[in-house]
């Protein structure tokens, strides 16, 4: 594994860290929001807010990154600010400081996220870029399961003891962010003249990119329009009859899974094709929501997350290699920023519009519709969309 260069470990370390010190918080969020008062309504709107400052910002800095022919600057600055945000989260319980902090940590990811998979895309070949792409997602979801892991130890120890929690978790956080010290970056061409972009110059890129980024983009879209949040999975299993240990379990076992599927199913994207990967995987997404929403055996339910941990392997990072495939090497980060921009903000409509099909017509309802759009998405990219190795 020689294409696995210096960069590609390194950057894949910093998003372990990252991804442990953020999912140390994920599980307890809620709890610790409400234990200072919050109220759900409240977390509704501090998390959506959140959500939509990181996904208009991603495009933006990766627009940024292009126009600056740098990208190492954006990678630290973003890693920094991320780990930086965990602590903050403990010193006051002001609502407007945990909004501010909330948001230095949502700008940090969308400072970051197009550079980084630029830089990703830029250490890849053409024959590799699936196995770079699902190599990084694999290392970033070893975190999402150390995360966690940490969490339930610690809070078997210190019930209830949350800030000290985010405390701790500054700890992983530092760590990504001196890794990133150890990055180079290869001389790049100087910078584009004239004015910088403006803050939604990133959405001209769907008009200004190859048509075919706009097939695929479009596709991936309608898609994450009923991808809604694992919160619902979450609920649905907790419904079948697990307990609150036992769904955190679940979704520490959904993560390993996926650690341990990302990096093979790049490299079967590369052999074979991102495309009949990818497909494969939303085929697997709808047997999952399907089964949720017919099953009300509990321990069916971790096979199903066993089979959710495949989806997300056979999917996130092989359209990220998709769009690299596709999309000019000057403009990596303008058009892996503006995807993952744009779907940031319909993951952020997706729970809402879940919410509201749950709410009226039940958790059934919802979760068989979004296993309809899914299979509709693949069957798109069958007939519609051409794959990578046949343009």
């Amino acid at each position: 594994m020689k294409y696995l260069t210096r960069t590609i470990w390194i950057l894949s370390l910093v998003s372990l860290f990252t991804d442990a010190a953020s999912e140390m918080l994920y599980p307890v969020m809620p709890m610790y929001l409400q234990s200072i008062g919050f109220s759900v309504l409240l977390i509704g709107i501090l998390e959506g807010c959140a959500e939509a400052i990181a996904g208009l910002s991603k495009g933006y800095f990766g627009r940024m990154s292009d126009f600056s022919r740098s990208r190492l600057p954006f990678v630290r600055v973003g890693y920094a600010l991320s780990a930086l945000s965990k602590p903050m989260m403990a010193l006051f319980v002001w609502p407007l400081w945990v909004f501010f902090a909330r948001t230095v940590d949502r700008i940090g990811k969308g400072v970051r996220t197009g550079a980084r998979d630029a830089m990703l895309s830029g250490e890849a070949s053409a024959v590799t870029k699936a196995s770079v792409f699902g190599f990084h997602r694999s290392m970033d979801t070893i975190g999402a399961v150390i995360g966690p892991a940490l969490a339930l130890v610690y809070l078997y120890y210190r019930p209830a003891d949350y800030r000290t929690l985010f405390l701790l978790a500054f700890v992983p956080g530092i760590l990504a962010t001196l890794a990133t010290l150890m990055l180079r970056e290869t001389k790049q061409a100087a910078a584009a003249s004239g004015p910088g972009p403006s803050f939604l110059s990133s959405l001209n890129y769907w008009s200004e990119g190859p048509a075919i980024y706009r097939k695929v983009v479009g596709g991936m879209l309608v898609f994450t329009l009923v991808n809604s949040s694992d919160v619902f999975l979450l609920m649905r299993a907790r419904e079948s009859g697990l307990s609150d240990t036992a769904v955190i379990g679940a979704y520490i076992f959904y993560n390993l899974i996926y650690a341990l599927a990302a990096f093979p199913a790049g490299v079967l994207g590369d052999r074979v094709g991102v495309r009949p990967v990818l497909v494969s995987g939303l085929a697997v997404f709808a047997a999952v929501y399907v089964g949720m929403a017919l099953t009300r055996d509990s321990t069916f339910v971790y096979l199903l997350f066993l089979l959710y941990g495949i989806y997300g392997a056979a999917t996130e990072g092989l359209s990220k290699a998709w769009i690299s495939h596709i999309t000019p090497r000057n403009d990596a980060a303008t058009a892996l920023g503006t995807f993952s921009g744009l779907q940031s903000i319909c993951t952020m409509l997706a729970s809402t519009l879940t919410g509201a099909v749950w709410m009226y017509a039940g958790a059934k309802t919802a979760f068989l519709i979004t296993a309809a759009v899914a299979l509709g998405v693949a069957a798109y990219f069958l007939i519609c969309v051409p794959d990578p190795g046949q343009d």
